[in-house]
């Protein structure tokens, strides 16, 4: 113990040039890092203004619009899983490290596809970068962010996310005066770039380093992270975890034949379903299709898709503000009821002649739902993936979870289009809207409470907690 021994040193200054350097750590790391989510948002945001645009360059039908939407999302599916099993062998870091390398190389496959086929090869080659990264980012920053703050720093990637496909509507605006499309797509190359560069300037995480047998740089990650003493206490815990999972001796697989943890990875596939059958992605992607089908010309859609982006931006604010206070639970629920009423709001409005004050109402409502759905359930499900599993199937859980989520995005994008021409966007919308219904009542009773607990608490909690 070496505090008895300073007794009359100037604790406080120095306390306080520790913690300001912590800060500025974890903010370089978050920066860094949640670039990942940025180009998951990029990626994902900017094929709406392009795809006017393909369509009449490739003559695509619906099913071709599902299919070009969708390749990346059946890539994302097939990356979740692979990103799993990488953050669990590469390491964090270096699992993102690829990804980034991925990002870059698919971003100008997709800006310079002559045809269908080779488009639909390098969106899905993209969508493996897409999908390892929406599982690395926020396990990554869950695994280095102190306790406190632990839920605002991986909620600060869902703020990347839609901060990303903001920054796609901005750039699909501009470029749709001079229908660049193939600009629209390339341009996710720039911030693949600054990725993969930064990574090169951080750690991985204490929890990968033990689990490694790597004490040394554990600790060194946490004297930069935490307190002076409590990196102790920190490495004790963690080590004190992984010893309880050596011996076990079980594999990761083997761990999920567990009663408590198999129940939790079927909660978690859960609430990634709920994500995404709640109609989210169906706004994110054909937003400019949703609005042109209420009378707005191309260019008038995609500029006033700009107001989707924005919302989702303030609303994850907000939601990361809340998360730490309010608790997780009560996000999801609220943020569910909200969706529910938007949503039967919004098919009631495509029962309206076309006009603009019609246009007007189903841009604000589209607003309203993202607004609930941004700041509370995409927020707290990306926290509660990266929180509720224990650390020896951590990886291998929120792999299979965020696959799961993936594909059941890539069957909402496919059938929305074909759900458009058959039974009308405003019956399509009701439909999502029951879907929220559902929703509330499974996470009312499902999901669980992970607020102010560190992992390895959390996951001594969760195993009492199971009958």
């Amino acid at each position: 113990m070496d505090a008895p021994t300073r007794p009359t040193a100037p604790a406080g200054p120095r306390e306080s040039a520790a913690a300001r350097a912590a800060k500025r750590f974890i903010v370089g790391i978050a920066a860094i890092a949640a670039l990942g989510g940025a180009l998951f948002g990029y990626d994902t945001g900017v094929v709406s203004g392009a795809l006017p645009f393909m369509e009449v360059h490739f003559g695509l039908s619906s099913l071709g619009e599902g299919l070009i939407t969708s390749a990346l999302l059946i890539g994302a599916a097939f990356g979740s899983l692979a990103g799993g099993r990488m953050a669990d062998s590469l390491g964090r870091r270096d699992s993102l490290l690829w990804a980034g390398a991925v990002f870059i190389g698919g971003a100008l496959a997709v800006a310079l596809a002559p045809t269908v086929p080779f488009m639909a090869v390098a969106r899905f080659v993209l969508g493996l970068a897409v999908g390892s990264a929406s599982v690395i980012t926020p396990l990554y920053l869950s695994e280095i962010a102190p306790p406190h703050i632990r839920g605002r720093l991986v909620s600060f990637n869902s703020l990347m996310i839609v901060s990303g496909q903001l920054l796609a509507y901005l750039i699909n605006a501009v470029l749709a005066q001079w229908e660049a499309w193939r600009w629209m797509l390339g341009m996710a190359a720039l911030p693949a770039v600054a990725l993969f560069a930064g990574l090169f300037f951080l750690p991985d995480t204490p929890r990968w380093y033990i689990s490694r047998g790597r004490p040394d740089d554990a600790a060194r990650v946490l004297r930069r992270t935490l307190p002076a003493g409590e990196v102790a206490a920190e490495l004790a815990r963690i080590d004190r975890a992984r010893n309880l999972e050596a011996d076990a001796r079980r594999s990761a697989w083997q761990e999920l034949r567990t009663p408590w943890v198999r129940r939790l990875l079927l909660v978690g596939i859960g609430l990634a379903v709920v994500q995404q059958i709640t109609g989210v992605n169906a706004v994110i992607y054909f937003a400019p299709k949703i609005l042109a089908s209420t009378g707005l010309g191309t260019s008038a859609a995609i500029t006033a898709t700009i107001a989707v982006g924005a919302v989702s931006v303030v609303a994850t604010a907000i939601g990361m503000s809340l998360i730490d206070r309010v608790g997780r639970r009560p996000l999801l629920l609220t943020g569910l009821a909200g969706m529910t009423v938007s949503l039967a709001l919004l098919g009631a409005s495509f029962q309206l002649p076309r006009s603009t004050a019609v246009s007007v109402l189903v841009l604000a409502l589209m607003v309203l739902y993202m607004g609930f759905m941004q700041g509370t359930l995409n927020t707290g499900v990306w926290l509660l993936l990266a929180e509720m599993f224990p650390l020896k199937v951590r990886g291998l859980a929120m792999g299979a979870a965020v696959f799961v989520m993936w594909l059941v995005n890539f069957a909402v994008a496919l059938a929305f289009p074909l759900l458009l021409d058959a039974i009308g966007a405003g019956l399509t919308f009701w439909f999502f809207g029951v879907m929220c219904v559902l929703s509330l009542l499974f996470c009312k009773r499902y999901a669980p409470e992970t607020k102010g607990l560190a992992l390895e608490d959390l996951e001594q909690e969760l195993r009492r907690a199971e009958p």
